[in-house]
Order: C-alpha cells, then sequence, then structure tokens
C-alpha cells in the first residue's frame, strides 16, 4: 500500500499502460527478488558504513526505495523504442539536432522526441540556476584535477552487485576497447557539466545528459525486448532510477559524510551550490525529485537505504569480468613512456579508491579482482603532493580576488585538455553486441 510516495507510485504503474510494448509483461505490484527488506537476507550495505536495522524498519524508506526501484524513464524510454524505426543512429541524430537547435528544427519530429526534450525543458521551481552554475564552478577543480586519477576506481564499485550490474553485462560494452570508451564517456560527461554554463538549456551539459538518458533507455528496451536473458522477476527493471542516483549524487554523498562526522546537519554554502548542480544534472538525467534530497541526513538516508535494501550478491561472471575489464582498459591517448607511468599511477589511484569503497579491506577487494600492493602504495605516496597538491591549491585560491581570474583560466584550461583526452562521446548502445543467452546463466535465476 502506498502512503509516503502515490505520485511516484503512480509514475510507475504508468509505465505498463503507456509502454505496453516494453513493460506489457512486468507486474509492477510484485517486488523484485533482487529487493529485499528481510533482516535475515544479507543486503549491499556493510554493517561498517551504516546499521541496517533503523532502515528496514523506516516505512517511508522502504516504500521509497521499492517504488524507486521499479521506474523507469517514462519520457527517454518511449524515445529509445522506436530504434526499430529510425535506427539507433537516427534516434542520436535527432535528439542531437534538437538539443543543438531546437525541436522544430527537426524535419517530422517524432512526438516522442517532442515529450523526451519538452520534458529536460521543463525546469522544476526548486531550481536556482545561479545557485547550480556556482556549484559547477566549484566542481570544476574535481573534474580537471582528482577524477582523472579516480573515475575507473568509482566505475568499479558500480559493479558490485550481481543485480544492478547486470544491464551492463547484457550491452557487451566492457569487453576490449568498449571498456575504455565507457570509461571515458562517464568522465566526459561529468567533466562537460562543470564547464560555465554547460547545464544551459543550448549547453553542452544539456546535450549530453540527453544523450546519456537515451543510452539508459536503449538498454532497458534491448534488455526487455531484444536480449531473451532479462528476469524483470529476479531484476526488475534494467537500469532502474534508484540504481542511477549513487553516480549522480556520489560527490554530495562524500561532503554528506563529512559534515555529520563533523556533528553538522546542514550543508554549508559551498556544499550547498555543490547540491543544488548535482541535484539540477540529476533532474536532466531523468531522476525524481524523491530521490534528491536537500539535507545531510537526507542524502545518506537514500544512500544507505538503497544499499540496506538491495540483496547483496557478487557473481564472479558478471561482477567479475566487469571489474577486471575495466581494470584492464588502458586509458592513456599514447603508449609512450610518459603515457605508461601516468597508466600505471593512475591504476594504483583508482584501486586505492575502490579499496575505500571495500571499508579498507584488501582481501575483499582482492576477492573482487582488485588487487592492491606495495607498489601502489608507492606510487601513490609519491605522487600525491602533486595530486591532492595541486587540487587543494586551486580550490582554495579559486575565490582569491586577486587569484580567482588566472586559477579559474588554469583549471579551465587544464579541464579542455582531459576534455579532448577522453575524445567524442558516442553515450550509445549497440544491440549487436549483446551476448545470446547460454543455458542456466546467472540472468535466468538467483545467484547463489
Amino acid at each position: 500500500m502506498t502512503l509516503h510516495y502515490p505520485e511516484l507510485a503512480r509514475r510507475v504503474r504508468s509505465q505498463r499502460e503507456q509502454q505496453p510494448g516494453l513493460y506489457g509483461a512486468i507486474d509492477f505490484d510484485r517486488t523484485p527478488y533482487r529487493f529485499t527488506a528481510d533482516p535475515r537476507d544479507k543486503s549491499s550495505l556493510p554493517a561498517w558504513v551504516a546499521a541496517r536495522e533503523p532502515l528496514l524498519g523506516d516505512d517511508r524508506v522502504v516504500e521509497l526505495m521499492r517504488t524507486a526501484t521499479l521506474l523507469g524513464d517514462a519520457v527517454a524510454d518511449p524515445y529509445a523504442a522506436l530504434a526499430s524505426r529510425y535506427g539507433v543512429r537516427g534516434l542520436i541524430d535527432m535528439l542531437q539536432l534538437a538539443c543543438r537547435s531546437g525541436i522544430d528544427a527537426v524535419p517530422d519530429a517524432p512526438d516522442e522526441l517532442r515529450a523526451f526534450l519538452a520534458a529536460m525543458e521543463d525546469t522544476p521551481p526548486w531550481v536556482d540556476m545561479a545557485l547550480v552554475e556556482e556549484g559547477a564552478r566549484h566542481s570544476r577543480a574535481a573534474a580537471a584535477f582528482l577524477s582523472p586519477f579516480l573515475i575507473r576506481g568509482a566505475f568499479l564499485a558500480t559493479f558490485l552487485n550481481t543485480y544492478a550490474a547486470l544491464p551492463m553485462t547484457l550491452t557487451g560494452a566492457l569487453s576490449g576497447r568498449r571498456a575504455a570508451r565507457r570509461v571515458h564517456e562517464t568522465a566526459s560527461f561529468f567533466a562537460v557539466t562543470t564547464v560555465a554554463n554547460a547545464l544551459e538549456r543550448h549547453g553542452p551539459g544539456f546535450e549530453a545528459a540527453a544523450m546519456v538518458r537515451l543510452m539508459h533507455s536503449m538498454v532497458r528496451y534491448n534488455a526487455l525486448v531484444r536480449s531473451g536473458r532479462w528476469d524483470a522477476e529476479i531484476y526488475g527493471i534494467p537500469v532502474p532510477q534508484v540504481d542511477q542516483m549513487p553516480a549522480g549524487l556520489i560527490n554530495i554523498y562524500l561532503l554528506a559524510t563529512i559534515a555529520a562526522r563533523r556533528g553538522r546537519t546542514e550543508f554549508s554554502r559551498h556544499d550547498r551550490a555543490v547540491l543544488e548542480f548535482s541535484r539540477y544534472r540529476c533532474f536532466l538525467l531523468g531522476l525524481p525529485e524523491e530521490l534528491l534530497p536537500t539535507t545531510v541526513t537526507g542524502i545518506l538516508e537514500v544512500f544507505h537505504g538503497r544499499a540496506a535494501l538491495l540483496r547483496d550478491g557478487f557473481d564472479d561472471a558478471t561482477c567479475g569480468e566487469l571489474v577486471r575489464s575495466t581494470m584492464a582498459a588502458y586509458l592513456r591517448p599514447g603508449r609512450g613512456p610518459v603515457d605508461r607511468i601516468a597508466d600505471a599511477v593512475e591504476r594504483s589511484w583508482s584501486r586505492a579508491f575502490f579499496l575505500g569503497f571495500c571499508g579498507g579491506d584488501r582481501a575483499a577487494a582482492a576477492a573482487m579482482s582488485v588487487r592492491f600492493g606495495l607498489g601502489d602504495a608507492l606510487r601513490i605516496a609519491l605522487t600525491a603532493p602533486f595530486v591532492v597538491g595541486r587540487f587543494l591549491a586551486v580550490a582554495r585560491t579559486a575565490n582569491h580576488p586577486r587569484l580567482r581570474r588566472v586559477v579559474g583560466a588554469y583549471t579551465n584550461r587544464v579541464l579542455r585538455k582531459r576534455l579532448a583526452e577522453y575524445g567524442n562521446p558516442e553515450f550509445t548502445t549497440d544491440d549487436r553486441h549483446y551476448p545470446s543467452a547460454p543455458a542456466g546463466t546467472a540472468a535466468s535465476r538467483p545467484p547463489a
């Protein structure tokens, strides 16, 4: 029974009515196996992070997480379903043209595209664009100076659970060179959205968000309609909104964790600006406001609540393979001595960042195919003064009256260099790479 989030529940139920070809076979009244509020079941919330019992006892948290677990994208999914008519390339071309020149520039634009773009243009009244731009400026230094060393580790953290990671496995997108491309696309998206005015209606960040939404919807469409491997009774909806929230708000979660440890329940002015920027970026990605809290307690609650209600599961054939292929990916633009040294340093930082998601437990990380050794520790110790020192120096002088212009120009120059290294993101998925379903695959039954 819906008590706390009736509008969100209505959106979930409407998916079957509005998109019978995609969701017609899914029973939205049935809780998928991946979701568990049973205290006897092991969840994805480590005991060292937070206590699970209070979250299980909060009906509001349980209802929110269950409902969001069944929510796809009501406007992007119908557009993705037009792939059989226009082809993936056709959908991309129309969406890019609409983002850059407006919907009227698209000849015979389908109604689904009009609805998609209109939803993104319908900025919620809670958005303060001046604060969004301030938050983007505060986030720019991290995108330029820290993200290149941590993005692979953060990407790996999304593969810690079989139920959440399976859609990526089905796309075949993290094998060989496609693994490097996905890491670069992720880094490019988060970096480009910090560029000045990037999230304005005709900015590059707005378009990138639209492309990411289309990619996620294409994954849903191919998983449900074309792969033949998706079991909704186990996995629910492919790439549900509740699984997109952690990536969109991970920076805010870290700020909330620091604030809570210092005894604060409210965000500082600086953190509030970064929060507004991140919330608006998440809105453009299709996340509902219910998953975008504004307080320290609220942020911690949605992060911990999702993990507390997500059944634990690390299947080596799914998660392990994703981790190994991502760690094996070569991300540097060249193969010379400098690039190879930089590659080794970046891998060490990524392993260390991933280790943080394991609570510093090296054995646990190694069991998931990420081994942090003495060489990694030495590389980090030698480069930390440069990596961390440069970031802190820029962050602390960015608002200095006499240095702001110079520091800002330097940050923008480095950010442009990063974006050039990441290359031109495609933000798409190709069903030709989807593997067939072998008998007895983990996708057809709950992992042991």
